[in-house]
C-alpha cells in the first residue's frame, strides 16, 4: 500500500504532485471515514492553490453524503478550536504550513479538534489506495456546502479566557506581529487589540507567493523582522509559519527565540495555572537539554517524543501532562486544546510577562545558555537514510548516548546534535548545540563532512 501522509498531514507541490484529482479522492476518502451525515468543517490559509483544493476536497466529502460548512482563511488552530467548540464531527484543514511557497496540503482533525492518530491515518490511506468510497444515490446528495461565520470570533473569546486580560492591558505592551504574508495576519491582531496592545504589523498581508520571507520562521528568514523590532522598540515580536500553529519570539532585546525556549517558560507558566494534571511535559527530541535543566528546578518532569505535532498532542492528551511543545515554536497548552496554537502562544506569553513584570529579555536570558545551529541538507528521493544513520553511529557511538527515538540524537558531555529525515520536505536536518561556540562550529563541520558526502 502507498503513503499520503507525512509528519504532518498530505502535502505536495501544487498542481505537480498535488492535484485537484488527489484531493478530490482525498475528499472521498476523508467523507467515508467518517461517514454519512457527519459535519465536517473546512478552511484553508493564504497559499496559492487553496481554494482549488478546498472545492475538490469539497465534492469529494459531498459525494460521500457528508456534510460540508466551509470556513473560509484562518489559521490551523481557529479551525481546530472551531471543530472542538461548536460540535463538529471533524474538520479538513488546506495548507501546507512551514513548506516552501509551492507546496500545499490538508490535514484532517478528529471531533476534539487534534489531526487525527497515525493509525487513523492508515485508515483513510486504506479507503483512499483500495478505492473502497463510500458514494450515495442520487437522491441522497441533498446537502450545498454551507458557510460557518462563528469561528474566529469564539476562538478569540477562548483564548482570552485563559490569561489575566485586565493585567494585560494594564500594561500597555508594544508588539509586533509578523504574519507570514498568511492567515496568522487575521487573528493574532485582534487576539492583540484585545490584550489593549499597541499593535504593528510586517509581512500581515495575504500573499500566497510569500513573496517577504519564506513561511518557515527561522532566524535567517525573521532577520528583517528582528531589525524591524528593535528599531520600534517592541516590548515583545511574534513570527509565525504559514498556518500560524506555530510562535517563534522576538525579545525586547530584537534577539529571535527559539520555540524550546518559550516551551521551557510557558511550561512552568501553564504549572502555575493547570491543576490536576500530572506535573510533567512532552517534547520532541529535537527540543535543547535546556528544558530539562530549567524545568527539573521548578519539579516539572521532561519526557521525549519523535517529532511532529501529531505525535506530541496525542502523547500528552492520553498519557496527562502540562503542556507539549517542539522547538519549531509549536506549543500545546491543553486548557485551550491539545494542539499547536500560535495566537494562543502569543497571549501567554504576554500574560507571563505581565505576571512577572519582567521584560521579554530578562524572562529569556534567565535560561541556561546554549549555543544553538540548525542546518538543512538537501537530499534525492533514493537517498538511503538508514546508511547515514549507521554511519554516525559508528563514528559518534563511543563519545556519548545515542538515542534513535527519531532519527539519530548523539549526546555528550559538551555538545548533542540531532540529525533526521524530514518528514516534510525532501531535506536532512541538523541540530547542534553546546555550550560552548567553537565546540558548535567543530561539531557542524564534521557533520558536514559526514552528509556531504
Amino acid at each position: 500500500m502507498g503513503k499520503l501522509f507525512g509528519t504532518d498531514g498530505i502535502r505536495g507541490i501544487i498542481n505537480k504532485d498535488m492535484v485537484p484529482q488527489l484531493a478530490l479522492k482525498v475528499g472521498m476518502a476523508i467523507g467515508t471515514f467518517f461517514g454519512d451525515n457527519k459535519r465536517i468543517l473546512i478552511a484553508r490559509d493564504a497559499r496559492n492553490g487553496g481554494d482549488m483544493l478546498t472545492k475538490a476536497v469539497e465534492a469529494g466529502l459531498l459525494s460521500t453524503g457528508v456534510k460540508v460548512y466551509e470556513a473560509g482563511l484562518m489559521p490551523t488552530p481557529t479551525l481546530q478550536y472551531g471543530v472542538k467548540t461548536l460540535g463538529y464531527d471533524g474538520g479538513v484543514m488546506i495548507t501546507a504550513s512551514h513548506n516552501p511557497a509551492e507546496y500545499n496540503g490538508i490535514k484532517v482533525m478528529g471531533p476534539d479538534g487534534v489531526e487525527i492518530s497515525r493509525q487513523q491515518e492508515d485508515e483513510i490511506e486504506e479507503i483512499f489506495f483500495s478505492e473502497k468510497f463510500n458514494s450515495v444515490t442520487w437522491k441522497s446528495l441533498l446537502n450545498d456546502v454551507k458557510r460557518e461565520d462563528r469561528v474566529i470570533e469564539t476562538y478569540v473569546s477562548g483564548i482570552l479566557s485563559h490569561v489575566d486580560v485586565n493585567r494585560i492591558r494594564g500594561k500597555g505592551f508594544k508588539v509586533l506581529i509578523d504574519g507570514a504574508n498568511s492567515v496568522g495576519s487575521i487573528t493574532t491582531p485582534i487576539v492583540a487589540r484585545e490584550l489593549g496592545c499597541k499593535v504593528y504589523g510586517i509581512n500581515t498581508h495575504l500573499d500566497g507567493l510569500f513573496t517577504a520571507r519564506t513561511p518557515e520562521p527561522t532566524v535567517e528568514s525573521l532577520a528583517q523582522t528582528s531589525d524591524v523590532a528593535k528599531s520600534l522598540k517592541v516590548d515583545l515580536g511574534v513570527a509565525h509559519d504559514g498556518d500560524a500553529d506555530r510562535a517563534i519570539f522576538i525579545d525586547s532585546g530584537g534577539e529571535v527565540r527559539w520555540g524550546d525556549r518559550s516551551g521551557a517558560l510557558l511550561s512552568w507558566w501553564a504549572s502555575t495555572k493547570e491543576k490536576g494534571f500530572p506535573n510533567r511535559i512532552f517534547t520532541a527530541v529535537s527540543s535543547s537539554l535546556l528544558v530539562e535543566e530549567f524545568l527539573k528546578e521548578k519539579g516539572i518532569g521532561v519526557e521525549y517524543t519523535k517529532v511532529g505535532s501529531v505525535v506530541i498532542a496525542h502523547t500528552l492528551k492520553n498519557e496527562g501532562g502540562i503542556a507539549g511543545f517542539e522547538e519549531n515554536g509549536g506549543f500545546i497548552f491543553p486548557l485551550h486544546q491539545y494542539v499547536r496554537d500560535g495566537a494562543m502562544t502569543f497571549a501567554l506569553m504576554l500574560d507571563l510577562m505581565a505576571n512577572e513584570g519582567k521584560s521579554s529579555y530578562e524572562l529569556f536570558n534567565s535560561l541556561p545558555k546554549y549555543f544553538t545551529k540548525k542546518t538543512k541538507v538537501p537530499i534525492k528521493a533514493d537517498t538511503d537514510i538508514n546508511k547515514i544513520y549507521n554511519e554516525l553511529i559508528s563514528i559518534y557511538s563511543n563519545k556519548g548516548k545515542v538515542i534513535t527515538i527519531d532519527g539519530i540524537k548523539i549526546v555528550t558531555d559538551s555538545y548533542w546534535f540531532l540529525v533526521r529525515k524530514s518528514g516534510t520536505e525532501p531535506i536532512i536536518r541538523v541540530m547542534i548545540e553546546s555550550k560552548d561556540q567553537n565546540t558548535l562550529e567543530q561539531i557542524s563541520r564534521e557533520l558536514t563532512s559526514v552528509l556531504g558526502s
